[in-house]
């Protein structure tokens, strides 16, 4: 290889960038690769701005000008030498390179990124769109599969930069959740990937690639319920001067919710969720609630999920509980409760227990795209057999699971 015909900056292993590096390869140049950079600080520098403006990475630097977008860079890559064939030999082969390049951004990035990046942490779990995205994936594989039913490659009878995109696209499924059992149904792309995998060019960028052998699952973070630690006492602040006055701004009116309007209630819901979270459920919470409450300010409801014949795994039916209480964030200042998941996997159910501000279901909740997979009952909160079930529901444990297992579950506070 001669001098190196530019450099990227990015963070590292980044899979988009691997695409220039093994097209790199093809074509016998060298790319100098920057990762030593902070995301977030360089890429927002006056220096990097000037020659990349979205601030986006990865971006390339070279003699000829710059690019950002890791498509449009490989493709500056993939162009430098005319006789590897990598954009295709003809201008129809141009055209399905393209095809396939444009059809990974838009079919197989998307639903990776749903479904794995929720497991790494880069974003909020959301069942039914983690769903939608396996889904979606496996209808891309099913698609893949049968394009490669009769063809060693996407494009041609060589390598090309549609076989490099699409592997790279799909690089961290194979890693990460397409375990034996998956990939047993796309035998096809299976062969395709390791044909590619076990290429030198591809091994001096990704080196030994290991497929999924167990398929990671999104864990949800760790109930706070029995979280006893009280918070230590602030030290109050010394009054701060008054600064001289300055030029008066209009100051912003917030629109107030309609449950703020609704007449004062004697229950402070903020000294229970602090009291609960505090102090052992059975008897103390139980008693402060049952001292404080007020049945004219708020509302009691019976919660019940309307699908748990659907329901399978019992760590699933958790992080279900998790996206709706994420989606319900907004009402957060105005309810409590709590949603148990009992029973076994394959067999297992949702329900709980909510109070709400006000005597109805409030719009904030309507407007909860998992609302309608829920019944929300109103309950008389001095019936004895309530005032019961909701005490177990809240400490988790009592007479109304004598029958079943409490297995997991959340806390709306």
């Amino acid at each position: 290889m001669t001098g190196a015909v530019g450099t990227i900056y990015s963070y590292p292993n980044n899979p988009r960038v691997a695409k220039s590096l093994i097209a790199a390869q093809y074509n016998n140049v060298k790319v100098n690769v920057k990762t030593d950079i902070e995301m977030g600080k360089f890429n927002k520098t006056p220096e990097y701005l000037a020659k990349f403006p979205f601030g986006k990475v990865p971006g390339f630097e070279c003699k000829e000008g710059n690019i950002y977008e890791s498509n449009a860079i490989a493709y500056y890559i993939a162009s430098l030498k005319k006789d590897s064939g990598l954009l295709g030999k003809s201008p129809i082969e141009a055209a399905q390179v393209q095809q396939y390049v444009f059809m990974s951004d838009n079919e197989i990035i998307p639903a990776m990124a749903q479904w794995l990046y929720p497991i790494l942490g880069f974003m909020p779990y959301n069942k039914n769109a983690v769903n939608k995205a396996q889904e979606d994936v496996r209808k891309v594989m099913t698609i893949l599969n049968n394009i490669l039913l009769k063809k060693t490659y996407l494009v041609g009878e060589r390598v090309t930069l549609a076989d490099i995109t699409v592997f790279c696209s799909l690089l961290q499924l194979y890693q990460q959740v397409f375990d034996q059992t998956f990939r047993s149904a796309y035998t096809n792309v299976n062969r395709w990937f390791l044909t590619l995998a076990n290429k030198k060019q591809f091994k001096n960028v990704l080196g030994e690639i290991k497929l999924c052998e167990v398929q990671a699952q999104y864990v949800p973070p760790k109930k706070e319920k029995k979280e006893k630690k009280k918070e230590a006492p602030k030290a109050k602040e010394a009054p701060k001067p008054k600064e001289a006055p300055a030029e008066e701004k209009p100051k912003e009116v917030k629109k107030k919710s309609s449950m703020d309007l609704l007449p004062k209630s004697s229950f402070n819901l903020e000294d229970w969720k602090r009291f609960y979270s505090n102090n052992d459920t059975k008897p103390n919470a139980v008693d402060y609630f049952w001292k404080n409450y007020d049945a004219e300010g708020y509302s009691m409801y019976r919660v019940d999920y309307k699908y748990n014949d659907e329901l399978t795994q019992t760590f699933m039916s958790c992080n279900l509980i998790g996206g709706f209480f994420q989606r319900m964030e907004l009402l957060r200042k105005y309810a409590f409760g709590t949603l148990i998941v009992t029973g076994e996997n394959n067999n297992n159910q949702i329900s709980g227990y909510f109070i709400i501000r006000g005597q109805k279901i409030p719009a904030l909740l309507e407007d909860v795209p998992d609302y309608p997979s829920f019944t929300f009952t109103k309950v008389d909160s001095s019936d004895p057999k309530v005032k019961a079930e909701y005490e177990d529901y809240i400490a988790w444990e009592g007479p109304t699971f004598n029958n079943t297992t409490v297995v997991d579950g959340k806390v709306f506070k």
